[in-house]
């Protein structure tokens, strides 16, 4: 930032103190705060704004990354550009998401917005009509190629990080169920929940949040599926981008045993919930009492807060239903060689004794 445009936001953050310090010491005066002073609009013709000051930055930066570049030259969707590109179709669809966009129609905002359009440096954006077509020529093809297409963009913006950052990436897999209520969204189907939509799958760094790859499945897959495909992609992009430590992460649905050998070759670390399967589970009981350790999960803070009344509690002694509590938890890790597996590898086993008692 320039010292000028420095000192006046020094200047203006300065009278914010003041205003906000000198109201904490003011009494009644008798009337309401809000509205005792009136308002004036006016037009310029020569200074324009927008709500969404930001979008000129996320341009800029948009350049400098060579993203437009990137996105055209590994994404073919189009014959003919008129005049719009496939990187102008992407763009103006992430762009219309940053400014708080959540369907195609809210597109129109943005083209009917002079200085928003100014702001850019174009003439016009393509219409809702023009950008659902856009996204209806789609493959799962041309959704590989734009991903990695954003990929090798983010491995140019994580080159210039610290060495301290590649010491160990934590890749995370989640699934979620996304309801749609039309009746002729393709690749929809019935969730296990009995409800239509998709279960699109996300794997993403934990450490920076960033989504590396999401892949849409209609509602009828399984968290896991097709998951060791990305996990594998996610792999390669985060060592070929020089971290020495890759860890997998995610619920029991993604334990693929499957793979853990394959993983472990390469120096994958992994962690993963697991199901209390009858095979776990005997092991567990095999093991020596004196063996368990009780996991004590005592609040870390120094004082008790006073707890509100519980009315929760209050209903259920009404009812007379039965009310579970956790009454002590012990822990354990034992090797274990899981049954598409050739190697052992540690698990860690919570106990919980749980009453189950009638209020």
């Amino acid at each position: 930032m320039k010292s000028r445009l420095q000192e006046i936001s020094d200047n203006q953050h300065e009278k914010i103190e003041e205003r906000l310090s000198s109201s904490r010491n003011q009494g009644d005066r008798g009337r309401p705060i809000f509205g005792s002073k009136s308002i004036k609009f006016d037009a310029s013709e020569r200074v324009g704004a927008i709500a969404n000051g930001g979008i000129g930055a996320i341009q800029v930066l948009v350049k400098k990354l060579g993203v437009a570049n990137a996105i055209d030259r590994d994404l073919k969707l189009l014959k003919f550009h008129r005049p719009y590109h496939e990187s102008d179709h992407v763009l103006n669809l992430a762009y219309s998401t940053l400014c708080g966009g959540s369907r195609l129609q809210d597109i129109e905002l943005l083209r009917q917005d002079e200085n928003y359009l100014n702001a850019l440096g174009v003439d016009s954006i393509p219409d809702p009509t023009t950008a659902g077509d856009f996204c209806r020529r789609f493959s799962n093809g041309h959704h590989e190629a734009l991903m990695d297409s954003i990929n090798s963009i983010r491995q140019k913006v994580w080159s210039s990080q610290e060495d301290s950052v590649f010491d160990e990436a934590n890749i995370d897999a989640d699934g979620v169920l996304v309801k749609t209520y039309g009746e002729c969204k393709e690749g929809m189907s019935l969730s296990y929940k009995g409800t239509w939509g998709y279960h699109p799958l996300l794997i993403s760094l934990a450490e920076t949040k960033e989504p590396l790859y999401i892949v849409n499945r209609s509602g009828e897959k399984t968290s896991e599926h097709n998951c060791a495909v990305y996990f594998d992609k996610a792999i390669d992009l985060c060592e070929d981008s020089g971290f020495r430590t890759v860890r997998l992460r995610g619920d029991s649905a993604f334990a693929l045993t499957g793979n853990f050998d394959r993983w472990n070759d390469r120096g994958v670390k992994f962690v993963f919930s697991h199901s209390a399967h009858k095979e776990l589970v005997s092991n567990a009981c095999l093991c020596d009492e004196s063996d368990w350790e009780v996991i004590d999960r005592k609040s870390a803070k120094e004082f008790e807060r006073q707890r509100p009344k519980n009315f929760k509690k209050e209903v259920i002694e009404q009812k007379g239903y039965r009310i579970m509590k956790l009454k002590r938890e012990d822990v354990i890790e034992f090797q274990h060689k899981a049954t598409k597996c050739q190697q052992d590898y540690r698990y860690v086993v919570v106990r919980k004794e749980i009453d189950n008692a009638r209020c």
